[in-house]
């Protein structure tokens, strides 16, 4: 993994004040590529593309730009290509000539020979900005998923590329927070080429990006496809094409001239990818697990067991209060967005550590639950679909609400005080629990923005602007579960999941993250699967539990999903939060801020005192909020 800066001129040439910015974006990215440092303005001074490298592959010779044959294309990339090893076999037969031996020269020669097309061909988590001489075209492109980010702006006849907010600011774009952006990221998920800054655009998922003289157009060439009428297949060739896809999709990410680790909760995904990689190597492997301080958060036991089970070597990495509070403003510059939930600080303290025990590489389970169904709020979607009776439904829905809040909920299921889209109901003829949840818990927020913010955006509709961001053909004819499965994926997935709370925070630590249920052949064969398999009866993620029983313990494979989330800012007074609180949304920095009226902020905060979920989400959003607005914008 690595950081990506570069800016093309779109009239003249580059001057020295661009290059300079390069220069600073590339000193941004330090944390995503502390291992090298290097930087390739074009002879004509049209393009210059900038590198900061995590070495991972090829340590001593992949070092980026990487050029042509020809000196005609050169590329920058940030992620990991799995397989290369056969592509560079095919390259060499063809008649290139390899500069390095790493895995993102391959994805120079493949456009060299397909163009865009070259996408097709990579496997793996990645962004990449190309600039092509003969034909004076940029390309740039982002994985399927989005893992890894890559965000745009044109500004001042030049379009300027980067891996993070924060490069992109350095390098010469002005930091404007966009209001009704942050309005409606209040209330629902940011849709992934979305961004929070007037101007600027993340390529989304699946597509790229191709500039000419003057000229911008996004492309897309991958999508997930749920099927329109779901096939009738046998419960045991689902498990075992399941378990097929997950060995080789591992087996793939375990490649790599540096030590692999694994994140381990107590959950099924991520004991899924280290009971599948204890298999595939002979030494034991080493697996990193969070250790709340509060036992009601704390699954290291379990954790613990399914190490031992697999036999890995376990490392539990204690997380108190005092640390999370510490650590909280590092992990948020990181992260870039607000987030109301301290699981993103947890995985950066997390983060930290596998770093100080030598590793830069770890496998995680993200992804499962988009593939298998696994949250809450998709059981409910299916259980309102269901051909119950009322009753039988409504006390389906019951029981899922009583498990969801035992295991501390993540996502708020709708509540009582949750109001409805007539839109959403127009378009999609429901609404999708994740956007009912949300929207009450988005209500919750404007007693305490600015009177002439709130009171210029009260008729907003962030609901159907969210909806309208989609086309329709993914979403007609697919049935209410896929239809919510889709949204998900392509939005709070990738703008949160794996922004916030995977890539941001464990890059922030020099970290490496690859996620095995993000090959997208494994994601294309889960989408195919029958919903009877992924969700059956009360349980979640039936076909992939029953896919890797042979490699785990009863105590993880029968247990209940419990979200990833972390203690929550506690507020009683006296408490290390409530401390940090006062000190912080009392101080200039609270006041700086355009967004919240910093007295009602105040009086919100002395109203509240002890344990209280609901403004201890608000207030740290607020907070997240306050540093980023001194951090990126000043």
């Amino acid at each position: 993994m690595c950081g990506i800066v570069a800016v093309m001129s779109q009239g003249g040439v580059l001057d020295d004040a661009a290059c300079a910015g390069l220069e600073r974006g590339m000193r941004a990215l330090v944390h995503r590529g502390p291992d090298g440092h290097r930087a390739w303005v074009s002879p004509d001074r049209r393009v210059a593309l900038g590198h900061t490298r995590l070495s991972i592959i090829d340590l001593a010779g992949g070092e980026q730009p990487i050029a042509s044959e020809d000196e005609q294309l050169h590329i920058v990339v940030n992620g990991e290509l799995y397989d290369f090893e056969r592509i560079q076999r095919e390259l060499v037969g063809k008649g290139h000539r390899l500069r390095t031996g790493s895995d993102s020269e391959v994805a120079l020669h493949l456009y060299e020979d397909l163009g865009p097309r070259c996408l097709e061909q990579l496997r793996g988590e990645f962004a990449l900005v190309l600039w092509d001489q003969r034909n004076e075209v940029l390309f740039a492109a982002r994985d399927r998923f989005g893992v890894k980010p890559l965000y745009y702006s044109q500004h001042a006849d030049k379009l300027y590329l980067a891996s993070e907010l924060k490069a992109l600011f350095e390098a010469g774009v002005p930091a404007r927070w966009d209001d009704d952006a942050f309005y409606d990221h209040l209330h629902v998920p940011m849709v992934g080429d979305s961004a929070l800054f007037v101007g600027v655009y993340q390529v989304p998922p699946g597509h790229y990006l191709v500039a000419t003289r003057g000229h911008v157009r996004l492309v897309r060439y991958w999508d997930l496809d749920f099927p329109v009428e779901e096939r009738v297949l046998p419960e045991a060739e689902c498990i075992e094409r399941t378990r097929a896809m997950l060995i080789e999709a591992v087996s793939l990410r375990l490649r790599a001239d540096v030590p692999v680790g694994c994140y381990l909760s107590g959950g099924v995904d991520s004991a899924a990818v280290i009971g599948v990689a204890s298999t595939l190597r002979a030494e034991p492997i080493d697996a990193f697990t969070i250790r709340f301080a509060d036992p009601s958060y704390d699954e290291s036991a379990i954790a613990e067991q399914v190490a031992r089970h697999v036999g890995a070597r376990f490392h539990p990495v204690l997380v108190n209060e005092q640390m999370l509070a510490d650590e909280f403003a590092a992990a948020t510059r990181f992260g870039e967005v607000p987030a109301g939930n301290l699981h993103g600080t947890a995985k950066y303290i997390l983060s930290k550590a596998v770093h100080a025990a030598g590793f830069k590489v770890v496998l995680t389970g993200d992804g499962s639950d988009e593939i298998f169904a696994g949250y809450a709020h998709f059981r409910r979607d299916h259980i309102l679909a269901s051909g119950a009776s009322d009753i039988e439904r409504g006390q389906r829905l019951a029981d899922l609400a009583e498990v969801h809040q035992k295991t501390h909920g993540g996502l708020p299921l709708p509540d009582a005080a949750t109001g409805s889209s007539a839109v959403a109901r127009a378009i999609l003829g429901h609404v999708p629990t994740f956007l009912e949840g949300l929207a009450g818990a988005g209500a919750k927020f404007l007693p305490l923005l600015r009177p002439a913010l709130r009171e210029r955006l009260a008729r907003r509709d962030s609901q159907m602007l969210f909806l309208g961001r989609f086309s329709r053909a993914p979403l007609e004819g697919r049935s209410r579960v896929h239809q919510s499965m889709y949204l998900w994926a392509r939005s709070a997935f990738t703008t949160y999941l794996l922004s916030v709370i995977s890539d941001r925070v464990e890059m922030g630590a020099s970290i490496e993250a690859r996620q095995p249920f993000l090959d997208h052949r494994l994601v294309e064969l889960g989408a195919q699967l029958p919903m009877s398999v992924k969700i059956k009866g009360t349980t979640e993620k039936h076909v992939l539990r029953e896919a890797v029983r042979p490699y785990l313990p009863s105590v993880v494979l029968d247990r209940v999903k419990q979200p990833f989330v972390a203690p929550g800012f506690g507020l009683g007074q006296g408490t290390v939060f409530r401390t940090m609180l006062e000190d912080s949304l009392r101080s200039r920095v609270m006041d700086a801020q355009p967004f919240f009226d910093p007295a009602a902020v105040r009086v919100a905060l002395d109203r509240v005192d002890g344990a209280d979920a609901a403004a201890s989400r608000i207030l740290t959003i607020v907070l997240g909020t306050a540093i980023l607005h001194q951090h990126l914008v000043g």
